[in-house]
This record gives structure tokens, C-alpha cells and sequence, in this order.
């Protein structure tokens, strides 16, 4: 039957729109028929010459002009002069729809050829399309079931007329909607339910709205109860998809490592949306970056497989096991996924399955026994790269694969891409780091007599990667030895290369033996140099080198430990403080000045001394051994120091011990460790003279200088240091200033110092071939291992000192 004017007849309802100021200007035929006024009689007069009485406003009702709808009950005047009362319904318009009002009323009477409504009910009841309905008495039995209900249950009115819904539907869906409906006989309320089930009607499961209510009669009184379930299997499809998404943003991508992100997309992915799926990745992205595949165009399809995951228990379905190397051949669905990079979805039927199977039995013999019917293969690409694949599969899951569920193996793979992507840039930056950090950091500690050293370094877990952390140990004359520890700020291949720029300095600097506040403060100034050239390189890269921030900054500890006097000279730059032990296992923090951090600029550093009786125990840290997110620092510096208290066998034990006891669970940043137990040099390993700044006073000094060398058992290398003695102690006397001191330390060299009150440095010049002087410190530098010199303390006067080697037999020890 066609629609249209004929069919809806708007002359069945009387029709007329007034304007704002009260004036009719429209009149259908309906309102000619309700009030018998032809239209040229009524437009244009005002509507208020129709009412046959003031309608009735309650108080308590707005304004009409400020309705955007009215309805009641209205009496008019008809044209003969009776009154009519009529409902109405007046919209207000607005005024893109002209404005005013439109007065609706519907005429009464039925039409010949019209439906009782009583029949339009039953109708209505029985043939409803939007949901399976069925009425029950008070006693819980079915009286009525409409088609929608017959159908769903495969069972006709008569057959289920007097049954209970437990006797209908077995089962706990049963029990509980029986509970509702004596709930809402209890209450009078209607009681809402979610189902998800198969009926005996339907080959697969569906998911429902179930609403029950009371049904009551004229009084109130109830008289049965109704239930009307609604198949909602779209939208629980399309909210699981929703919620499937959700939970892979949450779940996918939790670390960076690549095979744990390829099973967290399995895991979500099984058995939610699929019965069995892979995850495999290309061999030529693994193993040498995403861009050494590009442009592969032909040939069998080399992947590792790097995860999977099965509803049935043991993988029965895997041909290739997880870590090993397989092939997808030319033209085989995964193979054309990454080809194409386009999402494809295949049943078990299509020719590119068939041709598949065809070239792979292993995998033919799995399809067959298994019941494979529906598989998708879905590229994995990240940033415009394709990094390997993705096979979904169902075989016990009775649907297969739609469009939509393309679209969602699209966006669980897209995030599980660029998670894998991510943390194969990670693995390799971090690689990067590790070696370039470990390289620059000391591969095995010097010998010296100072000290006994053990040390650890832990890079960082965290994905901020590793840091700049490093360690040191110099050796310095006069038998001393500076320990460093420092951390730059960042992380990544940055962090490190700023730490070996700063080590390679401080190195540097304690090799002219400056004082550590005077070492620190040229540090800082080199560390405020490298951020200015940060800046320029990060404006001429929009705002970042090489991905990271420009800043640079760091902190450092510097000490210098004198074995003969067993004195150490401490200095630190925002650095966590030191700790010592004493030889009776007492432990303190060695109050240092904080000092600010490097590259802060223009403020001072001070250098504090103090005592380290022998045997001592002096503990160097970076902050990543007490730091953490969860706790304070102070609690980790606290677990450091009853730590510390702890006796152990080695320094290499004590390290492990450290590492153990103090650092946090999840460490958050690099750790370095150095433990320095301090030795001293006995009383007759050293000698001393002060020395008068008299020519004659050579002789004697090197007189006093063999007899010692004769008491050390040395006199193989008596001719040697007589000679460097006399050149040192003759440039002292002649350019110098008094007070002026020789000594001499046996260690692991011979080491002759001259000490006078000059602060000037000296140096080597060339001497002329008829030149009288100007050859001392070639000739020392000639017959000495090293020289060098110092300054004294607190800046008056130098240090002039050279080193030679002695005998075995002559070794401290």
C-alpha cells in the first residue's frame, strides 16, 4: 500500500497556526470541519474570538509565552453557535520555523474501513519486531507470548500457555527472571536484566534486556506481570569491542621489551576475540632496525615468532614455536599483509586459504583438524613501517570474523605496533648507552698504595634508560689517590656522552693536582660551556637533541686521600654525602658543604679535611642507591648506613651486600658504588729535611738522601735520585723562597719531593749549547718515570716532585 496524502489524511486533525500577537493565520480543512468556519472567515482575525470561555491556567504555571508546548482542554464557539470542547495541543515554533504557534486537535470518530484499537493492541502485541514479549498471572504462568517470544523459545503460545519461565528456559536465566517477577510483585517496580545465552531457537548466543514489569488493572491492584526482552547482540558486540579497546590501551605496551608486548596483545586478545593468534616479526626488523627491510618485495616472508596464545590447553594448533624463525611463502595471506600493508579476512573456503594449505601441510593438517573457519591477518605498522604480522584464528568460536572485527584487529595490532616499535628503539638506544657508558667508565682500577677499592655499576631498568653516572679512581703524587663519583642529568646515549666528556675532564684536572673546591669550580664551569653549546645545537633542531631536552647538568663528589698523613680532602656539588666507617664499625656521614650542582654557575665550593684513621671505610654513591619513588631519600641513606654496620669478607662482598640491602625494588635510575678501604704508609717509609736555602746545603741533603736510600736498601738507585735530588733542591734554593723541604716516600715508586714557599710554576725551557743552567728539569724528566708539580696548601708555595721505579723486592706491600 502506498503512503502519502491519501493514506494519512490530514483533515482528521483540525489545524490552525496563530502568530505572536494572538491573530489565526492558517485554517486546514480539519478545523473547518471541528468549528465550521471556512478559512478566509478566520485568518487574520484574532484566535481569541473562537474561545466560547477563558481557558483554565493554574497559578503555579509559567507564562505561555515562555512555554515551548501547551496542552488541555479548550472550549470554543462553533459557527452555529454551540459550544465544542475539544484537547488540544499547541507548539510553540520557533522562529527559524516562523514563529507562533501551531493548534493541533484530533477529531473524533473512527473512519469506515478503520481497526479497533483493541484489535491495533492485540496486533501490536502479538507481531511486535522489537522484542519478544510474554504476560503472566499472579501465579507466575504464561498466559501470552507474541511471535518474537514464540520464535526465540521454538515454541508456539499453546505450548508454553500455564508454564512457569524456570519450566521454560532452563537453566539459571530461568531462576533469576522468576526472582524479578515475584520482585516486581513486591515492589511494583519494574526490574531490569542482561543476559547472555542461546535459546532454544537461535544457533548461537544472544544477549538481552530483559524488562519485567507489574502489570495492575483500573484500581492499581496488580493483575499479572509482563516480560520483554530485547535483543541487544549488536550493541554488546560493538561495547565489548569498546571495552576490548580499553583494555588493550591498558594493557599493551606495559614495558618496553618487545616480546612482553607481542603476549600482552595475544592475551587480550585470546579468548575475548579470538580462538588462537600469532605475532610474529619480521627477522630483518629484530635484527637490523626497521629500516633494513623497506622495499622487500618478492620471496617467502622470514619472521621470528615472538608470541602466541591458544584457548586450547598445550597450543595444539602452533606450527612454529615461540622464538624460532619460520616462513610465510609468496603470496600466503601474511605474506600479502605486509606486502600490502592492509588488514585482510579470509574464510576457510577462499581460494588464498586453499593455496596457502596447499604449499604448507603442517598448517593444512592444523586447519582441517582443528576446524579452522575465519582468519584475519593484520600487519603490524608503526610510523609508516611495517614490523611484521598478526594471524587471528577461530575455530571454536562459532561466528566468524565480521568487518567490524577487522577494524578492531586493526587497532589492537596498531597499538601493539607502535609499543614494539618503541621498545625495539629503546632496546637499542639503551644497548647504545650501556656500551658507550661502560666503556668510558674504568675497566679495571689502577694500582696505588692508598687504598683498597671495589666498585658496581647498575644502569637504570626504567624506561627513562641509562643514565650518566660514573666512578673513578687517580692516582695522584706524593702516593695519594682522588676518588670521584658523579651522575649528569638524563638519561640515553646524551647522559652518557656528557659523562664521558665530564670524566675525561676530571681527569684532566686532578692530573694538574688542583685542590677539589678549585677542581670543582672549573667543572662547573665546563658543564655551564656544554649547555650553552646544548642550546645552540637544540635551536638549530627545533627544541631537542636528538629527541631529548638540551639540559645539562650534573652533580660530583671529589676526594683526595693522602696515605702519609691519612688525611682526606672532600668536596661535592649537590652530590649525595659520603659515608666512613671506622675501623671499630661505627658509621657516620661526613658533613660536607652541599655545594650547588654543576652548571648552576657563580657560586663557591668549599673543601672540607679530615682524619681517616687506617683501615677506614669511605662509601661513595650515586643517588640511585637510596632514591625511589616510593620513599624518601633520607630512609635510603638510613638503610645505607645500617647497612654499612654490617660486617663483610671482601669490598666485593660489601658491594653485593649494598646493592641487596639498600636499592629499591624497582630502581628508577643508574646506580654507582665505590667503597675505598684507606691504608697508611708506615713512618720509615717516609723521610723528611727541612733544607737551608744555602748552596752549600746541596751536599748535605744529598748526603742525607744515600744514607736513607742505603737504609731502604735502595742503593741501586742512588746515583739516580742524588742527581734529581741535587737539580730539584738547587732550583728550589736559587729561584724559590724559603721555607724549603725534601722527602722522600717509599711505595710502590721511589718518590722525590721539594716543597718551598714560591708559588710560582715551573717549566721547562731549551737551553742554548754555551748556556751554564736551564737544563735541571730536562735532565729530572729525563731520569724520572713522571714529574710534575702542586700546589701547596691552601694555595702558599709548590710542590716540585718526580717518581722513579725501585725493585721488586722494594714494593710496599
Amino acid at each position: 500500500m502506498g503512503g502519502g496524502p491519501g493514506v494519512v489524511d490530514e483533515a482528521l486533525t483540525a489545524r490552525a497556526t496563530v502568530d505572536e500577537r494572538g491573530t489565526v493565520t492558517g485554517w486546514n480543512d480539519g478545523a473547518e470541519r471541528l468549528l465550521g468556519y471556512a478559512p478566509a472567515q478566520v485568518v487574520g482575525r484574532p484566535a481569541a474570538a473562537l474561545l466560547a470561555e477563558e481557558p483554565a491556567v493554574p497559578d503555579d504555571r509559567p507564562p505561555l509565552a515562555g512555554l515551548p508546548r501547551w496542552h488541555g482542554t479548550l472550549v470554543l464557539r462553533h459557527r452555529d453557535g454551540h459550544r465544542v470542547e475539544v484537547r488540544t495541543l499547541a507548539h510553540h515554533r520557533t522562529a527559524e520555523r516562523g514563529g507562533g504557534w501551531l493548534v493541533l486537535s484530533p477529531l473524533t470518530g473512527r473512519e469506515p474501513g478503520q481497526a479497533p484499537a483493541d484489535d491495533l493492541v492485540a496486533w501490536g502485541f502479538t507481531q511486535s519486531p522489537c522484542c519478544a514479549m510474554a504476560l503472566y498471572d499472579l501465579r507466575l504462568r504464561l498466559c501470552r507470548a507474541n511471535e518474537g517470544m514464540e520464535r526465540y523459545l521454538a515454541l508456539t503460545e499453546a505450548e508454553m500457555r500455564g508454564l512457569r519461565v524456570p519450566e521454560l528456559l532452563e537453566g539459571e536465566a530461568g531462576e533469576l527472571a522468576e526472582q524479578d517477577m515475584l520482585r516486581a510483585l513486591e515492589t511494583g517496580e519494574t526490574q531490569y536484566r542482561e543476559n547472555f545465552l542461546r535459546t532454544a531457537g537461535e544457533n548461537r548466543a544472544h544477549a538481552w534486556a530483559v524488562f519485567t514489569s507489574p502489570l495492575r488493572d483500573g484500581d492499581g491492584r496488580p493483575r499479572g506481570v509482563c516480560i520483554s526482552a530485547h535483543d541487544t547482540t549488536e550493541q554488546h558486540a560493538a561495547r565489548r569491542r569498546l571495552q576490548l579497546i580499553a583494555e588493550a590501551g591498558g594493557r599493551i605496551g606495559s614495558t618496553l621489551d618487545v616480546t612482553r608486548t607481542a603476549e600482552e596483545l595475544a592475551d587480550v586478545s585470546v579468548p575475548a576475540f579470538a580462538d588462537f593468534v600469532s605475532v610474529d616479526v619480521l627477522t630483518s626488523f629484530l635484527e637490523e632496525g626497521p629500516e633494513a627491510h623497506q622495499g622487500e618485495t618478492a620471496g617467502p616472508l622470514v619472521v621470528r615468532r615472538v608470541a602466541h596464545r591458544s584457548v586450547l590447553p598445550g597450543l595444539p594448533e602452533v606450527a612454529v614455536a615461540p622464538g624460532e624463525t619460520g616462513e610465510y611463502p609468496e603470496g600466503s595471506p601474511p605474506a600479502e599483509s605486509v606486502r600490502s600493508a592492509r588488514a585482510r579476512r579470509y574464510r576457510r573456503t577462499d581460494p588464498e586459504i586453499a593455496d596457502w594449505t596447499a604449499r604448507d601441510p603442517l598448517r593444512a593438517a592444523r586447519v582441517r583438524d582443528f576446524g579452522v573457519h575465519s582468519v584475519m591477518t593484520v600487519p603490524l605498522s608503526a610510523r609508516g613501517t611495517t614490523l611484521g604480522v598478526v594471524v587471528f584464528v577461530r575455530h571454536r568460536h562459532p561466528d566468524p570474523f565480521h568487518e567490524d572485527d577487522l577494524v578492531l584487529a586493526e587497532e589492537l595490532a596498531a597499538r601493539a605496533a607502535v609499543c614494539i616499535d618503541n621498545a625495539r628503539r629503546y632496546t637499542r638506544e639503551r644497548s647504545t648507552a650501556v656500551t658507550l657508558q661502560r666503556s668510558l667508565l674504568p675497566q679495571r682500577m689502577p694500582e696505588q698504595s692508598a687504598v683498597e677499592v671495589a666498585s658496581r655499576y647498575l644502569p637504570a631498568g626504567s624506561r627513562a634508560g641509562v643514565g650518566g653516572d660514573w666512578f673513578d679512581v687517580i692516582p695522584l703524587s706524593g702516593a695519594r689517590v682522588a676518588l670521584v663519583v658523579g651522575d649528569v642529568v638524563g638519561h640515553g646515549v646524551h647522559a652518557s656522552a656528557a659523562m664521558g666528556r665530564l670524566r675525561t675532564a676530571v681527569r684532566t684536572l686532578a692530573d694538574i693536582d688542583l685542590p677539589p673546591d678549585e677542581l670543582l669550580t672549573h667543572l662547573d664551569d665546563l658543564v655551564g660551556r656544554l649547555a650553552t653549546e646544548a642550546e645552540g645545537t637544540e635551536d638549530t633542531r627545533d627544541g631537542a637533541v636528538d629527541g631529548r631536552s638540551a639540559d645539562v647538568g650534573a652533580t660530583c663528589l671529589y676526594a683526595v686521600y693522602d696515605p702519609v698523613t691519612r688525611r682526606c680532602t672532600c668536596a661535592r656539588a649537590g652530590h649525595p654525602l659520603p659515608a666512613v666507617v671506622g675501623p671499630d664499625g661505627t658509621v657516620e656521614l661526613l658533613d660536607l658543604p652541599a655545594g650547588p650542582p654543576l652548571g648552576v654557575g657563580g657560586l663557591p665550593f668549599e673543601a672540607v679535611e679530615t682524619e681517616l684513621p687506617e683501615g677506614s671505610l669511605l662509601t661513595l654513591y650515586t643517588d640511585g642507591l637510596v632514591a625511589s619513588r616510593d620513599d624518601d631519600i633520607d630512609d635510603g641513606v638510613s638503610r645505607l648506613c645500617r647497612a654499612l654496620a654490617v660486617p663483610a669478607a671482601s669490598l666485593d662482598a660489601l658491594c653485593d651486600s649494598l646493592l641487596a640491602a639498600v636499592l629499591p625494588h624497582r630502581p628508577v635510575d643508574d646506580v654507582a658504588v665505590l667503597v675505598a678501604r684507606t691504608r697508611a704508609l708506615d713512618s720509615s717509609q717516609v723521610a723528611s729535611w727541612d733544607v737551608d736555602p744555602d748552596p752549600a746545603a746541596v751536599a748535605e741533603t744529598r748526603k742525607n738522601v744515600g744514607e736513607q736510600l742505603d737504609a731502604w736498601g735502595l742503593t741501586d738507585t742512588a746515583f739516580v735520585t742524588e742527581l734529581i735530588v741535587s737539580e730539584l733542591v738547587t732550583n728550589a734554593i736559587r729561584h724559590a723562597e724559603p721555607p724549603i723541604q725534601l722527602r722522600l716516600i717509599n711505595d710502590r715508586t721511589l718518590i722525590c719531593e721539594v716543597s718551598d714557599g714560591s708559588g710560582t710554576a715551573p717549566h721547562m725551557r731549551r737551553a742554548r749549547t754555551y748556556d751554564e743552567g736551564g737544563r735541571g728539569l730536562l735532565l729530572v724528566a729525563q731520569l724520572s718515570e713522571r714529574w710534575g708539580s702542586r700546589p701547596g696548601p691552601a694555595g702558599k708555595g709548590k710542590t716540585i716532585w718526580a717518581e722513579q721505579s725501585v725493585s721488586p723486592g722494594a714494593l710496599w706491600s
